[in-house]
């Protein structure tokens, strides 16, 4: 699977978790970590992509995808452990865990990988 189909999903996620949590408790942090981070991972999704066009992979789209999704994991667990609320803090956290987890499975094995063209 390559790295931009979870990625802008995850993103649109980030950003609508921002602006929910600062409509609902008028939370500045909420809105500057969900937009900040999530328009991040939009446009490391969109780089990603543009690289598939081309059949080669952006290194600095991952980078930045894990580099976003571990930050976002720390500060959410440590938000989880302060609060003990599942609801958002224990969510986000163990969805970027697993972001993480993927990004560092994409670096690890060389980015995403291309069938080769059958004549």
């Amino acid at each position: 699977m390559h790295d931009f189909c979870f990625t802008i999903p995850y993103g649109l996620i980030l950003v609508a978790g921002g602006i929910v949590g600062y409509a609902r408790k008028g939370s500045t942090a909420s809105l500057a970590g969900g937009l900040g981070t999530g328009l991040v991972l939009l446009l490391a999704g969109y780089l990603s992509l543009q690289a598939f066009h081309k059949r080669k992979n952006s290194y600095l789209a991952l980078i930045l995808e894990t580099a976003c999704a571990a930050v976002l994991t720390w500060v959410m667990v440590h938000r989880y452990l302060q609060t003990s609320k599942i609801m958002p803090a224990g969510v986000v956290a163990g969805i970027s865990a697993v972001m993480t987890v993927f990004y560092l499975y994409k670096i690890i094995t060389g980015g995403n990988h291309f069938p080769t063209k059958s004549e």
